[in-house]
């Protein structure tokens, strides 16, 4: 016992002001969730900060779906408290979708309501890759974009089209999304 407090104490001497720097409960998840992720071709991610793997971009390029050709980049933020708390997941375009209001926040029931600790950060990817292929009028963000898609799925489609090539749709801007 002796020795293994004196290795501790060596170890804390050696490194920089003598402190060690934690590994918190939410990091090893991630580094488990993200050592688990099988990303395609159609997805990327990117660590601004090489030290913090909590905070993370997603790159979702569908290659399916009304929203086909278009490249979207996610912003991840996970707090502490993670499994316990869902990420929070941001869009950073401004696009048209009925799940996904013009501030970029997701409306994905596994962000909210359905959250449970069992899960990773694999089944929310996989449900933004739903969302493109899939888009929700019953539970919408952007109650413009779902009332169109309720009414009438091709007005819907060449708006999403319209949208993606940075054109405006009902009197709002898009950003340009198109590859």
């Amino acid at each position: 016992m002796l020795k293994l407090w004196s290795m501790q104490q060596q170890q804390a001497a050696s490194t920089p002001g003598g402190a060690k720097k934690r590994v918190t409960a939410a990091q090893l998840r991630v580094q488990k969730d993200l050592s688990e992720l099988a990303l395609g071709p159609t997805m990327k991610t990117e660590f601004p900060n090489p030290d913090d793997i909590l905070n993370f971009i997603l790159t979702i390029e569908p290659d399916e779906g009304l929203y086909n050709g278009g490249r979207f980049t996610f912003d991840f933020a996970i707090n502490q408290n993670f499994p316990h708390e869902p990420p929070k997941v941001r869009c950073r375009e401004k696009i048209y979708h009925p799940n996904i209001n013009l501030e970029g926040n997701v409306c994905l029931n596994i962000l909210r309501e359905d959250w449970k600790p069992v899960l990773n950060l694999h089944a929310v990817i996989v449900g933004l890759q739903f969302l493109f292929l899939e888009p929700n009028a019953s539970d919408p963000l952007n109650k413009i974009a779902a009332e169109d898609l309720k009414n009438s799925r091709e007005t819907f489609k060449r708006n999403v089209r319209s949208s993606m090539m940075g054109n405006s749709v009902k009197g709002e801007t898009f950003d340009r999304v198109m590859k």
